[in-house]
C-alpha cells in the first residue's frame, strides 16, 4: 500500500479548507437574502437587467422535480462521495491543479444547497437576470455551473483519456516479461 505524499496531504487539506470557506460564503449570502429580501420587493441592481429577488426553491433548476428532498440529498451525497474519491486518488501533478479547484467548487455548491434542503426543505435563491428571464439562482449554483462548464471544456480540449487512469478501480500491477 502506497503512503500518501506530503504534497498530496497538503492538497487535500487545502481542498477541505476551500470547500468550507466556499460553503460559508454561500450560506452567508443566503442568510443575507433571508434578512434583507424575504417578504420584500425585488432589489434592482441594474434596472431591467439584474435584481435580487428572494425565492424558496423546493425543486431543481427551472422548477423541475419539486418537493423531491430525499432525491436531491441522495444525489448531492453521491456527488460529494465521488468528488472525495477523485480528489483522494488524483495525482499531485501540476496539470491536475485546475481540476482540484473545479471539483472543490462543485463539492461546495452541492454541499451548500444540500445544507439548505436538510435544514429547511428548500434552497434559497435570490439572483435573477431579468433581461433574459433566467431562473433565480444562488452562489452555490454559480459554483456548480461555472466549474462544470470549465470542466467540460478541459475534458474536451485539454485532458486526454489516459489522464484519468488514476480513477481505475483495478489495482495497477507491474508485470515483467519473461523471454
Amino acid at each position: 500500500m502506497n503512503k500518501m505524499s506530503k504534497k498530496k496531504k497538503i492538497f487535500l487539506v487545502v481542498d477541505v479548507v476551500m470547500i468550507l470557506l466556499l460553503i460559508f460564503l454561500d450560506q452567508f449570502t443566503k442568510h443575507l437574502a433571508v434578512v434583507n429580501l424575504q417578504d420584500k420587493p425585488a432589489y434592482k441592481i441594474i434596472d431591467g437587467v439584474l435584481e435580487l429577488n428572494f425565492l424558496k426553491n423546493s425543486g431543481a433548476a427551472f422548477g423541475l422535480l419539486q418537493n423531491q428532498k430525499a432525491f436531491f440529498i441522495l444525489v448531492a451525497t453521491m456527488i460529494l462521495l465521488i468528488i472525495a474519491y477523485v480528489l483522494f486518488r488524483m495525482p499531485d501533478q501540476k496539470k491536475y491543479y485546475i481540476m482540484h479547484v473545479l471539483l472543490v467548487l462543485i463539492a461546495s455548491g452541492a454541499a451548500g444547497n444540500m445544507i439548505d434542503r436538510v435544514r429547511q426543505d428548500y434552497v434559497i435563491d435570490f439572483i435573477y437576470f431579468v433581461i433574459i428571464n433566467f431562473p433565480i439562482f444562488n452562489v452555490a449554483d454559480i459554483y456548480v455551473t461555472v466549474a462544470t462548464f470549465v470542466f467540460v471544456l478541459l475534458f474536451l480540449f485539454y485532458y486526454q483519456e489516459n489522464d484519468f487512469n488514476f480513477l481505475s478501480f483495478r489495482q495497477q500491477k507491474k508485470f515483467r516479461e519473461f523471454k
